[in-house]
C-alpha cells in the first residue's frame, strides 16, 4: 500500500514540478487553440465545398429545365404552324387537297416484315465475317 502512495505522489509532484509549469501551460493552450482553429476551418471548407455542389447541381438542374421550356416553345410553334394543321388535318380528318386522290395500303404482314428484317440481319453478320481481326481492328482505329 505504501508503494501506491508512493508512487501517486510522484505522479503529483512529477504534473506539478514539471509539467504544469507556465511554459508547458502556454504551449498546450497554444496547441489547443491552433488544433481548435484547424477543425473550424476544415469544417467550413467541408460545408462550403458540400454548399458549392448543391449549387452545382441546381444550376445543371436549371439549365435543364431552361432547355425543355425552349424546346416546349419550338414544338408549340410547330404545333401553331400551317404544315402541321395540313398534316394533322390529311391524317386525322382524312382532308385532302383539291385534286389528290387517296391511297390506303392494307397494313404489311408477318412475312413481307420478316423477309425484310431478315435481309439486313444477314447481311451485317456476312459483312462482318468477311474480315479478319486484324483487319476490323485496322478499320476501327484507322477508319478504312
Amino acid at each position: 500500500m505504501g508503494k501506491l502512495t508512493t508512487k501517486f505522489r510522484k505522479g503529483i509532484y512529477w504534473l506539478k514540478h514539471d509539467l504544469l509549469i507556465f511554459d508547458n501551460v502556454i504551449i498546450i493552450i497554444a496547441a489547443t487553440f491552433c488544433l481548435a482553429w484547424t477543425w473550424g476551418s476544415i469544417a467550413a471548407m467541408t460545408r462550403n465545398w458540400s454548399l458549392s455542389q448543391e449549387v452545382l447541381e441546381y444550376q445543371r438542374e436549371k439549365s435543364l429545365l431552361e432547355l425543355e421550356v425552349e424546346m416546349l416553345e419550338l414544338e408549340n410553334e410547330y404545333y401553331r404552324s400551317n404544315e402541321y394543321q395540313e398534316l394533322a388535318a390529311r391524317k386525322y380528318q382524312n382532308k385532302k387537297l383539291p385534286g389528290e386522290v387517296m391511297v390506303y395500303l392494307p397494313a404489311n404482314s408477318d412475312a413481307a416484315r420478316a423477309k425484310h428484317q431478315s435481309s439486313t440481319t444477314q447481311e451485317v453478320i456476312s459483312e462482318t465475317e468477311e474480315r479478319t481481326n486484324f483487319q476490323q481492328w485496322i478499320a476501327f482505329l484507322f477508319g478504312v
